[in-house]
């Protein structure tokens, strides 16, 4: 049986499959997924699974470079900024328009995760990363200025 936290076999294969600079969208339940997008639906009801709990167990997983939401969510969300934060220390937060994310960032995603929220302008773009401290480890290798804080 797999050892770790997330059962799901469809978001342990999307994790698994993603390339650095690829994007994930995590979503509340009222986003719109394109068709032709790989969708991953854990909604369940109202909140459940909220986006805490999937954001949570998806960064013990995965490697987030860049982080992305709207516009409005630092200041009319402030609860979900505060929880992005705390999941992925160290990861900068971008923002941009919300119909950005809902069009075009939507049909750039390798795979949107749909999760029960009920939360406004919940959807988070993870944007997947490298483990610098791997991928620099090796004698004579120089790290790159804007990873050294990586290290």
């Amino acid at each position: 049986m797999k050892k770790g936290t997330i059962l799901n076999r469809e978001l342990n294969e999307a994790i698994a499959s993603m390339g650095h600079t690829d994007y994930m969208i995590v979503c509340d339940a009222g986003f719109p997924i394109p068709n032709g997008v790989k969708r991953i639906d854990l909604a369940l009801k109202k909140d459940v699974p909220d986006l805490e709990t999937v954001l949570s167990l998806i960064a013990g997983d995965f490697i987030a470079e860049n982080i992305y939401v709207a516009e409005e969510v630092e200041t009319n969300n402030a609860p979900l900024y505060n929880k992005l934060k705390a999941i992925f220390p160290g990861v900068e937060i971008g923002t941009m328009e919300h119909q950005k994310i809902l069009s075009e960032m939507a049909y750039k995603a390798k795979v949107i995760v749909r999760t029960g929220a009920f939360d406004p302008w919940g959807n988070v773009i993870l944007q997947s990363g490298v483990s610098v401290p791997q991928w620099f480890d090796k004698p004579g290798i120089v790290v790159p200025d804007y990873y050294k804080d990586k290290m």
